[in-house]
């Protein structure tokens, strides 16, 4: 399933580019993520920790960037990992491209994503819009750690994003899902601007 979303950053485009340099730092930003090892040859051990619902799932795996073009400001990272209760699996090529967008940064993200077990359970909507939850937070997350690092606090300081809640991303993956629907509903009773 191919998932795409895109979201503004208010830093330059090389700012932005040199902070997706440091694996360690991006995956802080993402929720419910740990890099737990550095393999070398940009490999990395890490888990994923995420509840939908009264669904919690923990995918332990690797991930390893297989492309970084620094003329395109794109970087492609292909990560895999399993359920740790044996529940599912995952896989995922997350391609990111930066682009400048006035005197900030638009990131434009591709994942293609794989699914089984009880993760795949869920419909590609649901999936989608928790998807786009976490590209939300992630994006915030990723504007704050790089102005504390501007204002000269340290990683630790900084510390990690908060885990990836069920309750609250449910709620928000309910209300894009509600929202998409009247729309669907509504959109044959709007006049025709004609």
């Amino acid at each position: 399933m191919l998932i795409k979303n895109d979201f503004e950053v208010d830093q330059p485009v090389d700012k932005v580019w040199q902070f997706f340099d440091n694996i360690q730092q991006v995956a802080a930003c993402l929720p419910g993520a740990e890099l737990t090892d550095d393999l070398g040859d940009d490999k990395y051990v890490g888990k994923v920790a995420i509840r939908m619902g009264p669904v919690k799932m923990q995918f332990a795996g690797t991930a390893q960037i297989k492309e970084r073009d620094d003329d395109a400001k794109r970087i492609v990272v292909d990560a895999a990992g399993a359920d740790e209760k044996g529940r599912g699996q995952a896989a995922m090529l997350v391609t990111a491209k930066l682009v400048a967008a006035g005197g900030g940064t638009r990131v434009e993200v591709a994942q293609d994503l794989q699914l089984s077990g009880a993760a795949a359970q869920y419909g590609r909507g649901m999936i989608s819009d928790v998807n786009a939850v976490l590209m939300r937070d992630f994006a915030v997350n990723m504007q704050n750690r790089i102005s504390a690092m501007e204002r000269g606090l340290s990683p630790d300081q900084i510390g990690a994003a908060a885990p990836a809640g069920g309750f609250a991303i449910g709620l928000r993956a309910m209300r894009m899902a509600l929202t998409r629907v009247f729309k669907r509903f509504f959109a044959p009773y709007q006049p025709n601007p004609s």
